[in-house]
């Protein structure tokens, strides 16, 4: 079956997900770009319907769900694996974000190797699992095992502490919504390795030990909206003002392009200030 790419919207025009990884490899005109040119395909060759697409500004690779995401970043170009905690790595590919319970990620550097077939073997894993998945939900569970969605579209998720009910809690979340928990997740781990985590009062909660909640999120109809509970001690402040004079808000709409280098910021800033008790 011939490779499909998604579509994607750059300057209010239609443009292909393929059109827009090419042109992310040829603005990136050094090593990064050669790097990223390689792994896309080595990891088209893996699975010929693996689909292309491009979400939060950078290339994503999916079949029956993501398989990886490729970023890049002044030093690395990084492959993560939003499953890839699930996944066996005989070869020892992964070497990041190894303290998450569900992600795992491949930092590549300039001038180191990459094993290809090794890669190969773990996108076609990732796939595997993806199908699997699709398996074993066989027929629609009956809307007494679903989540409620309440207003806005947000999940009714039992509170709990770790990150299970965190994952439950975006498994749940609508459509495009769903890809946006996804991403904030990965960013705030990222941002603040071993980041504590709950559901309380249907929202996820983001905290560091004994210093309380510096983050939450939640679905709107229209958007999800990002909470910082010491927003206005942030620089810049988050753009949304709150009703508290401490909180300040960031809103995503489908579609729109998440700054994830002030995004991470602004979480590794919220995490060094006094959090909320909860």
């Amino acid at each position: 079956m011939a490779r499909k790419s998604e579509q994607a919207t750059a300057g209010g025009t239609q443009v292909s997900a393929s059109d827009l990884i090419d042109q992310r490899i040829r603005e990136l005109g050094d090593w990064r770009g050669k790097t990223l040119q390689r792994v896309r395909r080595i990891i088209r060759s893996a699975d010929p319907q693996i689909v292309e697409e491009w979400k939060w500004a950078v290339p994503v690779w999916s079949r029956e769900g993501i398989v990886c995401t490729g970023e890049t970043y002044k030093q690395t170009v990084k492959l993560t694996f939003p499953k890839g905690a699930s996944l066996d790595d005989p070869s020892g590919l992964f070497n990041s974000s190894l303290e998450g319970k569900v992600r795992r990620a491949l930092d590549i550097r300039e001038g180191a190797p990459i094993d290809e077939d090794a890669l190969k073997a773990l996108v076609r894993a990732a796939v595997a699992l993806n199908l699997k998945g699709k398996d074993l939900k066989g027929k629609a569970p009956s809307s007494s095992e679903q989540p409620t969605l309440l207003s806005g579209g947000n999940p009714q998720i039992p509170k709990g502490d770790g990150d299970a009910p965190v994952q439950a809690y975006i498994a749940a979340m609508p459509g495009w919504k769903r890809d946006v928990g996804r991403r904030l997740d990965t960013l705030i781990e990222r941002a603040v390795p071993g980041v504590r985590k709950a559901v309380k009062w249907n929202s996820p909660l983001y905290g560091v030990r004994d210093g309380g909640w510096f983050l939450s999120f939640h679905c709107f109809t229209r958007y999800v909206k990002v909470a910082f509970f010491r927003g206005a001690s942030l620089r810049p402040m988050p753009p949304v003002a709150s009703k508290s004079k401490d909180v300040r808000y960031f809103h995503i709409h489908e579609d729109d392009e998440i700054d994830e280098a002030q995004f991470i910021e602004w979480v590794a800033q919220a995490s060094r200030l006094p959090g909320e008790r909860m």
